[in-house]
């Protein structure tokens, strides 16, 4: 029963081996274009290249050159991530500050064209849920 299975499987494995014929190509007088495992008689064809299957696990040289280069992406990756992830720490941090001011100060004031000028309830209030949804949106 094994010396079948392993028949079996030794055939299975080595079929996409014999299906890796030769195609030819060649235009006949009426100007069609024909494929065909055998070349004509008496006609100039041309061989196919046929794409050979991926590898199950491809080696790639330990001195190649794309390595390194790939490898050097990869860090200016992780360091434009974590830069973002800072301004977003940064960000999340200033929002929450300005949250705790507007909720528990009423007597805001806010410079508008080099003169300052106070907050009414209503502005006050209409900040707060701006704070809260940006906060709710950028920062975990």
């Amino acid at each position: 029963m094994r010396a079948f299975f392993l028949t079996a499987g030794l055939l299975i494995g080595l079929s996409p081996l014999s299906m890796a014929a030769q195609i030819y190509k060649w235009v006949d007088a009426q100007g069609v274009t024909h494929y065909d495992a055998q070349p004509p008689l008496g006609q100039h064809a041309t061989v196919v290249v046929t794409p050979s299957p991926p590898t199950a696990n491809p080696t790639i040289p330990k001195n190649s050159g794309t390595i390194g280069d790939q490898q050097a992406i990869d860090r200016n990756v992780k360091k434009q991530v974590a830069d973002q992830q800072a301004e977003l720490k940064a960000f999340c941090e200033q929002a929450r500050t300005n949250l705790a001011q507007l909720q528990n100060n009423p007597r805001l004031r806010e410079e508008v064209e080099g003169e300052l000028r106070r907050l009414d309830d209503t502005q006050r209030q209409e900040r707060i849920g701006e704070t809260q949804k940006q906060i709710a949106e950028n920062c975990q």
